[in-house]
């Protein structure tokens, strides 16, 4: 019998032009959540357009990096499981907060102190996995499903109060997306119904270039390369207090990683040794994220939103992300491809999102599946996650009179349900019932 590692799809090898455009799915679906952290956080913080565009391209850079690195692996660094990286919007946010409160050179050096903060903590946190049962992982992807829509629905529609909000020709454009992406993945199979994501983007695309909504007269205006710049904003300050919400932000994001491992490995049939698996996911994680540190961004993670477009292609490949990897960095050296991702309008990329975020609370909906729901113990725990997750999901600053160090962990509808889930399955007898490591496929 051959060994799994040679046989197991995750491993599989692809020819060339399956993974150029099974890649370029994993890139377009990805591709807003860099523009959208740089974007965000250079406004809140006034940037000017030349260090925004330079962010936008250290950022690409990054995550393309983080993915070869995290879907190849090195050594004990890097899952080699089909994962994606994205600057994740809560540490862009804390990144700009801490950098509002003090300056950029110290939110720079917040950065780079919770990179290393992974590696000390990660020893502690590996002796905990096994409070991650099916029940609390399948409630965290339930959790992270519903966040993901909400903002992304924000994309598509804007802010209440906002000029053009709920227009109706955003809202055709996503819808149309959508609908797009479930006729090609119903009409298709094999190569063309697995491209239901990029097909259904494209389509979008084009649809709003149709109407307008679309230009592409600057692709070319500017340099056409460009390189990522080390320390952009002079040496970093390191202040240990004025770091502490992405210290404590860096557990949480220890926590989904387990849960984005372990679902990987349901969706690809790969078994999962998660004393061994998370932590290489994690210093992957780490890893990127100082790189990235070095070079401007906030903390590099795990994409949730490309485990979806995994689940629903059914391309098990680590080459195939790898390839996107690759993909990321030419687009971060390469400025119009760049400026290309920034083009594609706001209701499109969203339309997308929705659906691939959609397909992550199925991956959670299919572990709970597997969770003996008759017992109490079980039936409590879900509830009080959807309870306590679903409340700052539902009802946005619903914490807002509480001391902020509270707010980082109340207020994050993935991390207030986890850390529920836990404590309630702890209460009931979390340690009597099979640990973690159960927690893979067969």
């Amino acid at each position: 019998m051959k060994a799994e590692s040679a046989t197991h799809d995750v491993d599989a090898r692809l020819p060339a032009w399956q993974l150029a455009l099974f890649g370029l799915q994993h890139v377009l679906s990805m591709a807003a959540s860099p523009v959208t952290a740089v974007f965000l956080m250079s406004r809140m913080l006034s940037l000017p357009a030349e260090m925004t565009v330079h962010l936008i391209g250290a950022t690409f850079f990054v995550c393309g990096a983080g993915t070869i690195l995290q879907s190849l692996g090195a050594g004990p660094v890097g899952a080699r499981l089909p994962f994606v990286m994205v600057p994740g919007g809560a540490p862009a946010m804390l990144f700009a907060v801490i950098a509002m409160q003090t300056d950029l050179r110290t939110a720079a050096g917040a950065a780079i102190l919770t990179s290393l903060f992974y590696w000390i903590v990660l020893p502690v946190f590996a002796r905990c996995l096994r409070f991650f049962p099916r029940v609390v992982v399948g409630a965290m992807l339930l959790l992270v499903s519903v966040s993901l829509i909400r903002i992304y629905a924000g994309i598509v529609v804007g802010q209440p109060g906002t000029p053009g909000f709920a227009r109706p020709e955003a809202l055709g454009l996503a819808l149309l997306t959508i609908v797009a992406t479930l006729a090609v993945a119903r009409l298709f199979k094999g190569t063309l119904g697995r491209l239901a994501v990029l097909l259904g983007l494209v389509i979008g695309t084009f649809a709003a270039w149709a109407m307008g909504s679309m230009s592409l007269s600057g692709l070319w205006s500017g340099p056409l390369f460009t390189w990522p710049m080390l320390l952009p904003f002079g040496m970093p300050r390191f202040d240990v207090l004025a770091a502490l919400p992405m210290l404590i932000f860096s557990v949480i994001s220890m926590a989904e990683a387990t849960g984005q491992t372990v679902a990987v490995g349901e969706i690809t049939g790969r078994k999962i040794d998660v004393r061994r698996d998370v932590p290489r996911t994690i210093r992957g994680d780490a890893l990127a994220s100082l790189i990235g540190s070095l070079l401007g961004t906030s903390l590099i993670i795990t994409s949730a939103e490309n485990i979806g477009v995994v689940q629903t292609t059914r391309v098990r490949s680590r080459y195939v992300t790898a390839t996107a990897g690759v993909m990321l960095m030419l687009i971060a050296l390469f400025v119009p491809l760049g400026r290309l991702a920034y083009a594609i309008p706001a209701p499109v990329v969203g339309g997308t999102a929705l659906i691939v975020f959609a397909m992550i609370g199925v991956m959670g909906i299919n572990l709970l599946g597997k969770v003996d729901l008759q017992a109490r113990g079980n039936q409590y725990t879900l509830a009080a996650a959807l309870v306590m997750g679903l409340l700052p999901i539902l009802v946005p600053n619903v914490y807002a009179a509480l001391p902020g160090s509270l707010q980082i962990v109340m207020g994050n509808g993935m991390a207030a349900g986890t850390l529920t889930a836990i404590i309630v399955n702890l209460i009931f007898g979390a340690w009597r019932l099979a640990p973690v490591e159960k927690v893979q496929s067969t």
